[in-house]
This record gives structure tokens, sequence and C-alpha cells, in this order.
């Protein structure tokens, strides 16, 4: 049936409602971000196994990509409250895994590891702290930026042709390295502003209101 009133125009013009609301647990995406959670442990033991080989670069490729996909599911069917914790808990899941195994592995110094474990480490412990004071920092492109460049940088020290070439493999990790602590102080910057933004609001807000 053909809806020719003044709002079908309107309709016809509308996003479709999202699948999933936010408090939504079940979902596609999750699902997705769930197995690149236990594929984790999978990229580690052929790290630690094989180093640089082909099997390792395509799996690793492949479990850089999900990230990626389950993002876009994300957009389209409703972005959830437990898929905005889990999606960067697993980039940092994946990308430190598999920095500490090449480390062990000896293919990579463990400095600038050691540097991105930290930033990520204390980036999730600020945003806990001043999460509890209601104040939330959006996610930047610049953040999504940082983990494409930390896993282009991974992905080098798997594929076969660059197996051992330390200097090249150290000097992408070293730039992944620079991109994350500088995206870990634009957070905080993003943060403190948040923070005063929220304390001008309520110093404005008349005494016995909510802002």
């Amino acid at each position: 049936m053909t809806t020719n009133g003044p709002d079908a125009g309107n309709d016809m013009g509308r996003s479709p409602a999202p699948t999933f609301g936010p408090s939504a647990i079940v979902t596609p995406a999750n699902a997705i971000t769930t197995i690149r959670l236990v594929a984790t442990p999978v990229v580690i033991v052929l790290i630690l196994l094989w180093g640089a080989s082909w099997f390792t670069f395509i799996f690793g490729g492949l479990l850089a990509m999900s990230d990626g996909v389950d993002g876009w599911i994300a957009r389209k069917q409703g972005t959830t409250r437990s898929g905005a914790f889990l999606d960067p808990l697993a980039d940092k899941v994946v990308v430190l895994g598999a920095l500490i195994a090449l480390v062990v592995k000896g293919i990579i110094w463990w400095l600038p590891v050691a540097l991105i474990a930290v930033r990520e480490i204390a980036m999730s412990v600020y945003r806990s702290i001043v999460g509890r004071d209601g104040i939330s920092i959006p996610a930047r492109n610049s953040a999504k930026f940082k983990t494409l460049v930390q896993d282009l940088a991974i992905g080098m020290c798997f594929f076969p042709p660059l197996a051992g070439h330390w200097v090249v493999l150290n000097i992408g990790i070293w730039i992944a390295t620079a991109l994350t602590i500088f995206t870990g102080w634009q957070y905080y910057v993003d943060g403190k502003s948040a923070a005063r933004e929220r304390a001008a609001a309520r110093s404005a807000t008349p005494e016995g209101e909510t802002p």
C-alpha cells in the first residue's frame, strides 16, 4: 500500500530505527568483539612458535580487520554501552598481548611496549576515575587511527619478508608508541576540559537544582 499523506516523504527519508538499544548485551557486534578476545591467545601462541610467518600474518590481519567490522555493525544496528566497554578492551588485549609476545620472541625492544602498556593502563584508570564523577570522555578519531597504526606496526613484525630487519620493525613500533602517547595526552586534556565545564555548570545552577 502506498502512503500519500503529508508525512510520506519524511518517512522515506528517515534512517531505520536501531536494531539494538543502548542496554543490549547480546549483539552481533559484541559477538565479533568477543571472538577477538578469545582469539588473542591463539595469536600469542603463533608468535611464540613461529614468529614471522604467512599464517600468523594472515590470521593477525583478519583479527585486526574484525575491529572495523564490529564497529560498522554497531553503527548500523545501534551502539550499546556493553560494546563501548568491550571494543576498546579487546583492542588493548589484542595489541598488548601481541606486543608482549613479540618482545618475548626477541623481535622488538621492550621499552616502547612498556610505554604503550603504561599509557593504556593509565588511560583506563583515568577514565574510570573521572567516570565516577559523571564525566564521559568521548572517543576521538585519532584513537582509532592510533589502533590502526599499532596494528600495522605489529603486522610488519609478522610479515616474512621483514623478518630479521630489527631496526625497521622497531621504527614502526616507535611510531605507534609516539602516537599512542599523543592520543593519551589528548584524552587527558579532554577529561580536564570536561571536568572544568561540569564544575562551571554546577556553580551556575541554583542551589537545590540538578544540572
